[in-house]
């Protein structure tokens, strides 16, 4: 199988996921705010709000964190978020264990798909900084075609620093008048 093959399966397989377990995750969540009194396009607007929001999170999260920004808050945000929509699972469920953890499946099959796509990172080179020499840059050395003789350097007269006149020494302080005891 090519890599082209490969990556279009995945792509298939992730959005047939995506949108068996998005329309359980926005249902459940749609189906337990009507039940407890809201008008049906609210409940609606409740899934949108809870599924996407953790989507949006997973996203900001990946983003803050490329550019070394602090994640504190939205991650908070994305586990309380992540948390709320497998308590709608949950609470739409058959009471019992095995209920539980069947509705939790598409919640948490969202919530692992998400991550997974927001892990993928494209693996980039390190940046190289411009002033830094290259590690395995090697020189050749020039062949040497032909031999300069060494000329013997003819040494420099001495120099002699001027000689300047000797100067007055002005006394800064002015000139006591009086008789000093």
């Amino acid at each position: 199988m090519t890599e082209r093959t490969e990556s279009a399966v995945r792509l298939v397989i992730l959005l047939a996921i995506a949108a068996m377990a998005g329309a359980a995750a926005f249902t459940h969540v749609h189906d337990l705010s009507v039940a407890h009194g809201q008008p049906d396009w609210i409940g609606w607007a409740n899934a949108v709000a809870v599924e996407l929001m953790t989507i949006y999170l997973g996203l900001e999260l990946r983003a803050r964190r490329r550019t070394g920004r602090p994640v504190g808050l939205v991650g908070s945000l994305l586990v309380a978020f992540a948390l709320l929509s497998l308590a709608a699972q949950v609470a739409e469920a058959e009471s019992s264990v095995w209920g539980w953890v069947v509705a939790a499946v598409p919640s948490l099959a969202f919530l692992a798909l998400v991550k997974v796509v927001l892990s993928n990172a494209p693996v980039t080179p390190p940046a190289v900084e411009p002033n830094q020499p290259d590690v395995y840059a090697y020189d050749e050395p020039a062949e040497a075609t032909e031999v300069e003789p060494v000329r013997p350097t003819v040494p420099a007269s001495p120099v002699v620093p001027a000689v300047l006149p000797p100067r007055a020494v002005q006394p800064n302080r002015p000139h006591v008048v009086g008789i000093i005891r």
